[in-house]
Order: structure tokens, then C-alpha cells, then sequence
């Protein structure tokens, strides 16, 4: 089980008011791989620091690279560091795994044979299993499509989290998407700016 490939999966599957952007969902990916790898005792954290683990990886995948990749020398790499490293487009390698596998296909234009259409999920197991998960309210999960904005936050929060490292590491993703989205924000301000500028000239 990957909470990573159930985000993906519902994110997909789930309709919003809004899609959610590529950098938002990469972040939230790279946080179920750091829950994961902590319930695989792959890694733990020190404060907000990763610390390899004596055991190995989950035998998934992107799960491996993803622990493959943690910085193996002191002072170690902050789960935030972590987020934006290894973050960096990790929604298109979930993407492309599922559809490698199978699990998602492109709606065919009908006049058109190349595949042009959107990505859509197939009936699977895995599609099944991220529902179940998703309709469970299970913590980890359900915190991290709050995060997205997939669905909304109960107004207590999530009280079945008690796992410190876990609680650590969906704080960080609710801070790196708040950045994100601030560093979104101040582009658009500065583009608003520039255009303006050139209209006036």
C-alpha cells in the first residue's frame, strides 16, 4: 500500500471546484512517501530531520528511489528540504508509473484517432483500494487531500493522528503548499506589474 499512489489516485478521481496544481500535488506526494518510509522504519525523524533506517524499503517502486535518495551524512536533511528536493515533478513519475501499469488511459477524441484526451483512470484494485481509504476518512490520507483542498479539514482536526513524526511531516506540507502558494501569489502581483508597465508605454 502507498499513500503516495492513493493520493494520486484519488486527487484524479475526485471532482473539484478547481484542479489541483502539479507543484501542489508534488509536495503532498513527496509527504506520503516521507509517512510511508516512516511506517516502513525506512527512516525517522529527529526533530524535523530525516534519519536513515535500518530497514529496507518497501519493495514499491518510487518508494525505493524515494529512499535511495534520503541524505545519508549529518546534520541530515529537513523534511522540508526533503519536500521541495524530492518533490521536483514527482507528480509526473506517479503518473507515468499508473499509466505504465495500466491503471490509467486517455479519452479518445471522436473525430480525432491520435490519443489527445485526458488522463482518466481504469476500474482496478488500486483504484478501489485509494476509494476505500478515501471513504474511511483513514487520518493520513484524509489530512493530505485537506491539504489540497480536496476536501475540507474537520473543524477538530484529525485526532487519530498521534504519531509525532507523522504529525511533523503533514505540518510541513500544509507549510510548504502555504509558500507555494505565496511565491504563486507574488508572481502573479509582479506580472500584473509588468503588463501594465507595457501598456503604458
Amino acid at each position: 500500500m502507498s499513500t503516495a499512489r492513493d493520493l494520486l489516485i484519488v486527487t484524479m478521481d475526485v471532482e473539484t471546484d478547481r484542479p489541483v496544481e502539479q507543484g501542489d500535488l508534488s509536495l503532498a506526494l513527496a509527504g506520503a512517501e516521507l509517512v510511508d518510509l516512516l511506517g516502513a522504519s525506512a527512516l525517522t525523524l529527529h526533530g524535523d530531520r530525516i534519519v536513515p533506517g535500518p530497514q529496507p524499503a518497501p519493495g514499491d517502486r518510487l518508494l525505493d528511489e524515494a529512499a535511495a535518495s534520503v541524505v545519508r551524512q549529518e546534520p541530515y536533511e529537513s523534511a522540508e528540504e526533503w519536500l521541495w528536493r524530492r518533490g521536483r515533478g514527482l507528480s509526473a513519475a506517479y503518473l507515468a508509473q499508473l499509466e505504465t501499469e495500466g491503471l490509467i488511459s486517455r479519452e479518445r477524441g471522436r473525430l480525432l484517432p491520435v490519443r489527445t484526451g485526458r488522463k482518466t483512470l481504469v476500474d482496478s484494485p488500486d483504484r478501489r483500494r485509494a476509494e476505500d481509504r478515501r471513504v474511511s476518512d483513514e487520518p493520513v490520507l484524509a489530512a493530505l487531500t485537506a491539504a489540497l483542498g480536496i476536501r475540507d479539514e474537520p473543524a477538530e482536526g484529525f485526532p487519530e493522528l498521534t504519531d509525532e513524526a507523522v504529525v511533523t511531516v503533514l505540518a510541513t506540507v500544509g507549510d510548504a503548499l502555504t509558500e507555494l502558494d505565496g511565491v504563486r501569489q507574488r508572481r502573479t502581483v509582479e506580472d500584473a506589474a509588468f503588463d501594465n508597465i507595457w501598456r503604458g508605454l
